[in-house]
């Protein structure tokens, strides 16, 4: 070669797929169990070597079904072992498993059935009856499994080519060959929840799925060790559960799953203890529901030594009762469906070790600094880059190599024309890495010319003793053009005064942002991925009339 040309390294080109950690999991880990709850058995256990002998039967049974390469192959189904191998199944054969939320409005399940062109429907047999209602307007479905034994099918069911998942795979031969995928091959799509317009699919490659999987996995991520019992509460059907359907597997640890009962805090509880469970993940609502089932019951949870969440903004006093109270570290994460979804985990840096669990409190309600391979800044209005001093605050843009590029079907890019995703969020970046989201775009405050930020009000208003959850939305206002009202769902038996909460504000945020006024409620709306819905929010209050 001559001087000036470049020199290429000779090390394998081996294809970073999704195949890769089923084979590695299977043969280094193969006795790590996993244990899930069904509806058909309440403790479903068995090892990974198992559930790869039954993912090889179910492949020959797709195959055998005329699924071919490329289709789209949908589920709807809880986390358990089922659908665990689901996700192996369809995408080492190179299918695309395509992963539907069943809390979202029917109208918007049959869109994106439709608009995916899913060939089959794996369902949980709790979901019978929903696409009994379905059915009619999907498109492409030529059959629908339910994810059950023969025993617990559903009896006279209008759905056509109804087939038992036990019975399908019963007869498979345990022996497959695996096809040679190109890494950059689709292997798993998902659809954004669709606050504004219809959902949007978001198609993911093995090669993206690999690389997130060995970020998920660094020690100030997820840190999973074989030595831990992780218990993944955020949907399977909900970005891939967070990538950890993959991320346990690599690393062997024991893997446990909740299914249906992912909202009960007794089950929870139980499941922790009994499987001794040391690492979960979940939003903030998970959390609440445990916690108020640990209060009323004076229960304990020795084994769990911290969760994750994400989704929305955790309150403070989730972390205060989960650390004082059970010796629990709660770490924020951040991302989105775009973004496979990893882009910030919260850990302390060492120097921070020596502060007061007060300043320690504040860094651990920041969303947490990017993982290695997601490339974050922030931009003000005439997208010019923002300096991380804690200060300034901008639109938040990343890039990285399991980030969106374009949304499925979509014809033009997702990015701008230098590469980067603008998320919809609104932060703050500190010199220490760490980002503080304020807002989404579309929720923050503008009153008298100046933001407002909502999030740093519902954190304020979550520490009040009286408050179970909190909602800021910004309200038409005569004079301020918006002003913030808060609306809130009083803890049971909780003696409540709204004119005492808006008091409680004072001294703890600028006097320009407290709220207008204070609204009562028994319950507030929430998403298909349970945050509160804004939305839904600002729709029940449009005519809302300020207080004399």
């Amino acid at each position: 070669m001559t001087r000036g040309e470049t020199m290429l390294g000779q090390m394998m080109n081996t294809p970073l797929t999704t195949t890769s950690i089923m084979h590695f999991a299977e043969k280094v880990y193969a006795s790590s169990e996993i244990v899930s709850v069904t509806a058909d058995n309440p403790t479903h256990r068995y090892t990974y070597a198992d559930a790869f002998k039954r993912v090889r039967k179910l492949a020959n049974a797709l195959q055998k079904l005329g699924a071919k390469t490329g289709d789209v192959i949908g589920t709807l189904a809880w986390n358990d072992y089922r659908h665990f191998e689901l996700y192996y199944a369809i995408s080492c054969s190179g299918m695309v498993c395509h992963t539907v939320n069943p809390r979202l409005f029917p109208e918007q399940l049959s869109y994106i059935i439709n608009h995916a062109e899913d060939q089959y429907l794996f369902i949980d047999v709790l979901f019978v009856p929903l696409l009994e209602k379905l059915a009619p307007s999907l498109t492409h479905v030529k059959g629908f499994i339910v994810l059950t034994s023969e025993a617990m099918m559903p009896k006279d069911s209008s759905l056509k080519n109804l087939i038992c998942y036990e019975t399908l795979i019963a007869s498979e031969p345990e022996t497959f060959t695996w096809p040679d995928i190109d890494e950059n091959a689709a292997s798993a799509l998902c659809y954004t929840s669709g606050t504004t317009g219809n959902p949007k699919g978001v198609l993911y490659s093995h090669r993206s799925t690999v690389l997130h999987t060995y970020a998920t996995a660094m020690p100030d991520v997820f840190g999973i060790s074989v030595r831990d019992v992780v218990l993944p509460i955020v949907p399977m059907f909900h970005v891939n559960g967070w990538g950890l359907v993959y991320t346990v597997p690599m690393i062997g640890s024991k893997l446990v799953m909740p299914g249906p009962k992912m909202g009960d805090g007794e089950t929870l509880c139980a499941l922790i203890n009994r499987e001794q469970v040391t690492i979960s993940a979940g939003v903030p609502t998970v959390w609440l529901a445990l916690l108020n089932y640990l209060d009323e019951s004076q229960a304990q949870i020795p084994s769990l030594t911290r969760v994750v969440t994400g989704g929305a903004a955790c309150p403070q006093p989730i972390f205060d009762n989960f650390r004082e109270n059970h010796g629990v570290e709660v770490h924020h994460a951040w991302g989105m469906t775009e973004m496979s979804p990893l882009g910030t985990y919260n850990t302390l840096k060492p120097h921070m070790q020596a502060w007061s669990e007060a300043e320690k409190t504040k860094v651990r309600l920041k969303q947490g600094r990017p993982a290695y391979g997601v490339d974050l800044k922030i931009v003000d209005d005439n997208n010019n880059e923002l300096l991380w001093d804690g200060k300034s605050s901008g639109a938040v843009k990343v890039r990285g190599p399991w980030i969106i590029q374009r949304y499925f079907k979509a014809e033009q890019d997702a990015c701008d024309a230098d590469g980067w995703f603008e998320t919809g969020d609104v932060a703050a970046m500190d010199p220490d890495g760490y980002m503080n989201i304020t807002d989404r775009t579309k929720d923050v405050i503008k009153s008298g010319g100046e933001w407002i930020s909502s999030i740093e009000l519902e954190n304020c208003a979550m520490t009040h003793p009286a408050v179970a959850e909190a909602a800021v939305i910004g309200v038409n206002h005569p004079k301020w053009t918006e002003r913030p009202l808060l609306v809130v769902v009083p803890k049971s038996g909780a003696a409540f005064n709204a004119a005492e909460l808006l008091a409680y504000f004072e001294g703890k945020v600028a006097k320009w942002w407290i709220p207008e006024a204070c609204e009562c409620v028994t319950e507030l709306p929430h998403t298909a991925t349970g945050k509160v819905s804004k939305k839904d929010l600002r729709a029940q209050f449009a005519d809302y009339h300020w207080p004399e």
